[in-house]
């Protein structure tokens, strides 16, 4: 194959993701690495994964504390909008462990970048 094979590594987290979203980072950037499937141009991508698991599990905490549906002072019931934003936040996971090789389908059709070592014959 003929396809560009950047260098691995982890790129540097945005300093704009919730603390929630910085903790996936480092969980998945060093699981990533050593499977050697991460590098500079996967940053953007791993942001919006890691900043839309860190909106899924703070509209997660709230849909715990909060009923699933509202009664307005109309009388109608709604669902909360903290469904609506689990919801959407669980599609951009879905996709984005897809397109980085993370979910159980995608990781079969991922290859990787092996990871080498100091070669014996350098310094």
């Amino acid at each position: 194959m003929a396809e560009p094979r950047p260098a691995h590594s982890v790129p540097t987290c945005p300093a704009h993701l919730s603390s929630t979203a910085k903790a996936e980072w480092k969980r998945l950037g060093r699981e990533m690495h050593r499977l050697g499937i991460i590098s500079q141009l996967d940053r953007a991508a791993l942001a919006v994964y890691c900043q839309a698991y860190g909106r899924w599990t703070e509209a997660e905490r709230k849909l715990k504390e909060t009923p699933t549906l509202i009664k307005l002072p109309s009388g109608d019931i709604q669902p909360s909008p903290w469904l609506a934003i689990s919801n959407k936040q669980l599609e951009l996971m879905h996709r984005y462990l897809s397109d980085l090789g993370l979910s159980p389908a995608s990781r079969s059709r991922v290859s990787t970048i092996p990871v080498i070592g100091p070669r014996p014959w350098e310094g």
